[in-house]
């Protein structure tokens, strides 16, 4: 398996399935490479020899299909593709075709750069220099040297733009002639020797017009994704021949990876004596009542996780535009939940083309956008990504499996990426009062979606070699423990394997006493005799006699003198960084301040009665009854109270005058809209629920009285660690002195020919970083750039700890900095301030522990990047950071 693999996995992130996609695409191109006009069957069977599921391209080209369930993340996989062929094969162009303007207007934000859900966040090769996204408004204009303008290029074309013939007959605009390219655009993409074709919803594609057009193309590989592995030709679905992975929706439910669909119903329902109209409305207002539930529960949880406020909303399907528009009306009246629903709901159907519909559902997503109801006719299909729907109520008449195949996809992404383990929040309801029982059996049968069959490729056992650089402190190199790399000025000794070894011996053992401040309080105490002697014993204990003795000369060694050699040595090629750990001096103190809840988006109806949700995946049934059983109370008040002081961080006893005025403000507002009778039923039923809403809403007013914090010292000093970067073939090892040919792709090169740093080579994130480091190997004694895990510094953000990597440390005859460089438009933000406070907590610890062991102190600065100018002193870096 290519190093890429690991790295691209690592760097976005990806989930088990899309690794998994990403390896057997690994595999797929060790044995069978992608390469023009290629023999399409030999490539057939060399594949499916090892993949025997494939039994036909289906296309004119090497065509596979990966079947990933609806919101495990398609479009990050395709992400993931074009990272790996690109880093891995070299390939550069590729052609992602949507199957309708919503999801190809969708795929091109998501390949644009700065957009929230970027498909190469992560990708540090990208960073500087994004891959050209070429859509079909403006290849005519990129048309002329775009090999020039991008090292990737992905073109994004809607399949309409290819297959479609204009008005008189003529062929789509792409392809005809170009006056930039002398050729129409389609014919340039044909004659690529590496376009590599990525098919999103690929099943969208099996009509014979789209094959012709897409076979036309010639790419060298086809990728396809889609969640529905067939095609539907008349009442037969017909499955594709090419799958290579399948991960269905059963599997994204074990996994955790989508919402938890149940299906909702009322306790002992029975329709008999109700009228069509009447189990309608009882469903909607059901509906509503979880809905409203849903609501305060998905507010309590953002609250208490400091995240985002989920806004969910309820899909209404109704049976065609004229129920629709009467299901508008009932919603928007006054009579209808006291009139809290006008204005909140639209209506969208088949008198709107269906690009614009999924448009304006889009919108709903947004906590500002104040749609809480959709009414829609048809069952939405793909392209509709929001995360926030919660509940659906199916008005039309439908098998229990279309309720199941067509609704509950659309719902199933969640708001924050991952199960929370909260039911609010992890969960998609159905309320099918009706349709209960049938759902339930549907969803048990094998057939089911829910329950389809589970299909786990063996994963690729052939390894194949790493290939990296690794900067190894200069340090081991003028030890004679591992070769110079060219371009380095350290050298290494001419020695024996038997004089390596005891190096290697005698440096690990000095390098364990990092961890013993006692004897070691700094890397100095190396030097002294003691330290030595002990050292010398040790080593001769640890080596055989024979180790001992030179073969050629047959002349015992010399540990005493190596054992001085590499101290000095050790001590010279090490700036001391001190292992800190810190803790609060005295136990924290605080409380909480009165204030007034913000209660507008919570209200509850008395329930009539019980309301019955089952799970479909496990059958579990949970009954929505008293959370505080049949209990009743003296005071309204008290049945939050009692639910409040069981938090552990409430204390009744000094906290009694807050939680009665908070409960107060929450009775108040029931009675507003209730009588005392149904606020009573509300808290009998919700106590539990409210004080969870109310517990959340006071950690925002929580006041903790600051303490100081000591410092724990485990290590007077520590051993430089090897770094490892990728280098390209293309980016060639590079004098540090010399700008990168296009500045852009600076983190692309590994530079060398330091003299005083102590590292053989380093990568630099930008030409800012690479000319500081010019100035620094002029004016420091030493220097480095830290390798991940030197340095245990942690800062809070976004409720979160985080380890903090500066980007550089240096040392002069006066003190040691810790420099952080960033961008001007960086300097006040959040993230960096709190990486900034952490980082100069921890100087001053280590400040007070190297002057007393007769160190120097430490500093840090923090340097807008456009200062950095080689004219610059390190000085004069000092007082600009200061």
């Amino acid at each position: 398996m290519k190093p890429e693999v690991n790295s691209i996995s690592g760097r976005l992130s990806l989930r088990p399935p899309q690794r998994e996609s990403l390896e057997i695409l690994d595999r797929v191109c060790a044995i069978a490479p992608p390469r023009k006009d290629a023999d399409v069957q030999a490539a057939l069977e060399i594949i499916q020899s090892e993949f025997p599921g494939v039994t036909d391209f289906e296309r004119d080209f090497p065509s596979l299909c990966f079947t990933l369930a609806t919101g495990v993340g398609k479009t990050r996989l395709m992400g993931a593709f074009i990272t790996y062929l690109h880093l891995a094969h070299g390939i550069n162009n590729f052609f992602v075709l949507a199957p309708n303007l919503t999801i190809y207007d969708k795929l091109i934000t998501d390949f644009t750069p700065n957009t929230p859900k970027y498909v190469f966040k992560g990708i540090a090769e990208f960073a500087l220099n994004a891959p050209g996204v070429i859509t079909g408004e403006n290849y005519e204009q990129r048309a002329g040297g775009l090999e020039n303008l991008y090292d990737v290029r992905i073109n994004i074309f809607n399949i309409s733009k290819i297959n479609s013939e204009v008005r008189g007959g003529k062929a789509p605009r792409i392809k005809r002639l170009s006056e930039y390219i002398g050729e129409s655009y389609f014919d340039y993409l044909a004659g690529l020797d590496d376009l590599v074709l990525l098919m999103d919803e690929s099943h969208r594609y099996r009509a014979s017009a789209g094959v012709k057009a897409i076979n036309e193309l010639k790419p060298v590989l086809g990728l396809e994704l889609t969640a529905t592995p067939m095609v539907e030709k008349g009442k037969k679905s017909i499955p594709f021949q090419n799958v290579i992975y399948d991960y269905p929706l059963r599997r994204a439910m074990e996994d955790g990876f989508v919402k938890e669909p149940a299906v909702a119903t009322r306790e002992n329902f029975s329709a008999k004596g109700m009228t069509e109209g009447e189990i309608e409305r009882l469903k909607l207002e059901d509906g509503v009542r979880l809905h409203e539930n849903t609501k305060v529960l998905l507010r309590t949880y953002a609250t208490q996780n400091g995240l985002p406020v989920v806004k969910p909303f309820v899909l209404v399907i109704a049976r065609d535009t004229t129920h629709a528009a009467a299901l508008l009306k009932m919603i928007d009246a006054e009579t209808f939940f006291e009139g809290r629903y006008r204005g909140r709901v639209i209506q969208v159907d088949s008198s709107t083309k269906e690009d614009e519909v999924i448009e304006r559902l889009l919108k709903v997503e947004s906590a500002d956008e104040p749609t809480e109801i959709v009414i829609h006719v048809n069952m939405l299909k793909e392209g509709w990504d929001v995360t926030n729907l919660y509940t659906i109520v199916p008005l039309r008449a439908a098998n229990a499996r279309v309720l199941i195949e067509q609704t509950i996809g659309r719902g199933l992404r969640l708001p924050y990426g991952k199960r929370t383990g909260d039911e609010g929040v992890d969960r998609l309801t159905i309320v099918a009062h009706d349709k209960f029982q049938e759902i339930v059996d549907e969803a048990r049968k094998d057939t089911s979606l829910i329950q389809m069959r589970q299909l786990i490729l063996k994963e690729d056992d052939l390894q194949q070699q790493v290939k990296t650089v690794v900067s190894e402190p200069a340090v081991k190199v003028e030890l004679g423990l591992v070769p110079a790399p060219p371009g380095a000025f350290a050298t290494v000794p001419q020695i024996s394997e038997s004089e390596r070894q005891a190096r290697r011996v005698i440096y690990e053992n000095f390098c364990e006493l990092q961890d013993q401040p006692q004897q070691a309080p700094t890397s100095a105490a190396l030097l002294k005799p003691e330290i030595q002697q002990m050292v010398a014993r040790q080593v001769r204990e640890q080596l055989q006699p024979a180790q001992l003795v030179l073969a050629e000369t047959e002349t015992p060694l010399d540990v005493e003198a190596l054992v001085a050699e590499t101290a000095q040595k050790l001590v010279l090629g090490n700036i001391d960084i001190p292992r800190i750990t810190m803790q609060p001096a005295e136990e924290t103190r605080g409380g909480f301040e009165p204030f007034t809840l913000d209660l507008k988006d919570m209200q509850y109806q008395a329930p009539s009665q019980n309301l019955w949700i089952q799970y479909l995946r496990e059958g579990e049934r949970q009954t929505l009854e008293a959370q505080g059983g049949n209990i009743r109370e003296g005071r309204l008040e008290d049945y939050i109270v009692k639910c409040l002081i069981d938090f552990n961080d409430i204390c009744y006893d000094t906290d009694a005058d807050l939680l009665y005025d908070l409960a107060s403000q929450t009775v108040r507002h029931l009675r507003d809209y209730l009588s005392d009778e149904d606020a009573e039923k509300v808290l009998l039923y919700h106590q539990r629920n409210i004080a969870r809403f109310i517990h959340a809403e006071m950690q925002a007013h929580y006041r903790e009285e600051k303490v100081t914090y000591t410092a724990h010292i485990s290590g007077g000093f520590t051993a430089l660690k090897s770094s490892g970067y990728t280098q390209s073939s293309k980016y060639p090892p590079r004098d540090f002195r010399q700008a990168a040919p296009n500045k852009n792709e600076t983190g692309k090169y590994v530079f060398n020919g330091f003299e005083r740093c102590l590292y053989t080579e380093q990568k630099f994130d930008s030409d800012s970083e690479r000319q500081l480091a010019v100035i620094l190997d002029r004016e420091a004694h030493k220097w480095f750039r830290p390798a991940p895990g030197q340095f245990q510094i942690f800062y809070s953000y976004e409720y979160d700890q985080h380890q903090y990597e500066p980007d550089f440390v240096a040392e002069t005859d006066a003190e040691i900095f810790m420099i952080e460089v960033k961008m001007n438009k960086e300097m006040q933000n959040a993230e960096v301030l709190a990486k900034k406070e952490a980082a100069l907590a921890w100087c001053r610890h280590a400040t007070d522990y190297t002057l007393k062991q007769g160190g120097k102190p430490w500093r840090y600065l923090l340097l807008p990047h456009h200062e950095l100018q080689e004219n610059r002193t390190l000085e004069g870096l000092g007082k600009l950071g200061a």
